[in-house]
């Protein structure tokens, strides 16, 4: 019995779920799956599993075995990779994700410059607007935009953005700028809906923040679209500060109450906790910390 393989193969089942959902991601036979399970339980001489027909339940012994194999196919995978020179030298490839247009103005740039001073190491970046597992899609390095929850992971704070309202200069010629967020219901709004509701926006009003009512023209659903058509004075809209920073600076978009703005949210740096930081990873780190809170500070409004 190879056991280092059949504890991959109950690691899978325990998050797939089922032996059949472990089967299908492996692409390996259920019997093949079954069978290997079945050996570890015979080899340990205890139960794993109280077997249902909707999914798998770990006995206590089950979920004490599980934890350990967590354990020791992390330190195989960490002795394979300093066997491998990932600890003695800059080199391999690289997983990082960002937001859509953060990665694009910020990370990009970065990511480009980085490369040409270490050709032994290869970046791809997956831009997206959603949450990327680090673990599960075997990411280095994410940037997250917010708060962020208790974790495992080690968080580095590079700086912060805004979430400002802002519409071009013939819309405010026309309609007048806003002077309070409740006069927003008088005006034509354009709502992305990733960042915010296409009902209510949230503004800081003393100590505290309140939903205020606004009424949406337009709805859509990336930045970008959001940002055009505030620019074609189709209403106001609320975005981050990065994501217009070069329309407010090129005068085709005006920021609006500013005073009331909520609290800006930190841009951190986030990758998985480890005994030993590959040094693609600490190269990547050192070389882009500072130039991307330089970036965010040139970037603010």
């Amino acid at each position: 019995m190879d056991r280092l393989e059949s504890m991959s193969i109950l690691l899978e089942a325990v998050e797939a779920g089922s032996l059949s959902a472990a089967g299908r991601h492996l692409g390996m036979p259920l019997a093949t799956v079954s069978r290997k399970v079945s050996e570890l339980e015979t080899h340990l001489g205890t139960r794993l599993f109280n077997r249902s027909k909707r999914r798998l339940m770990l006995t206590d012994a089950g979920q004490s075995y599980v934890a350990a194999c967590k354990r020791i196919l992390e330190d195989v995978g960490e002795a394979e990779r300093a066997a491998s020179g990932e600890y003695t030298a800059p080199k391999g490839d690289l997983i990082i994700t960002a937001p859509i247009v953060f990665g694009r103005l910020h990370v990009l740039p970065v990511a480009m410059e980085f490369l040409k001073t270490y050709p032994d190491i290869n970046i791809r970046i997956v831009l997206a607007d959603r949450v990327v597992d680090l673990l599960e899609d075997h990411v280095d390095l994410a940037v997250r935009i917010g708060e962020l929850p208790d974790s495992s992971f080690v968080a580095t704070r590079i700086g912060s953005i805004r979430r400002v309202v802002c519409g071009s200069p013939r819309y405010f010629a026309e309609r007048g700028m806003p002077q309070t967020p409740g006069e927003l219901g008088t005006h034509d709004c354009v709502a992305f809906e990733g960042l915010t509701s296409p009902v209510t926006w949230i503004f800081r009003t003393g100590k505290s923040d309140a939903s205020v009512a606004i009424r949406s023209r337009l709805i859509v659903n990336t930045a970008e679209a959001a940002i055009d058509a505030a620019i074609a004075g189709v209403g106001i809209t609320r975005v981050l500060s990065y994501q217009v920073a070069n329309a407010v600076r090129a005068s085709t978009l005006v920021v609006a109450l500013q005073e009331f703005e909520p609290t800006p949210w930190p841009v951190s740096l986030v990758y998985p906790g480890q005994r030993l930081l590959p040094l693609k990873l600490r190269a990547f780190l050192d070389f882009a910390v500072p130039r991307l809170k330089a970036g965010l500070l040139q970037g603010a409004m």
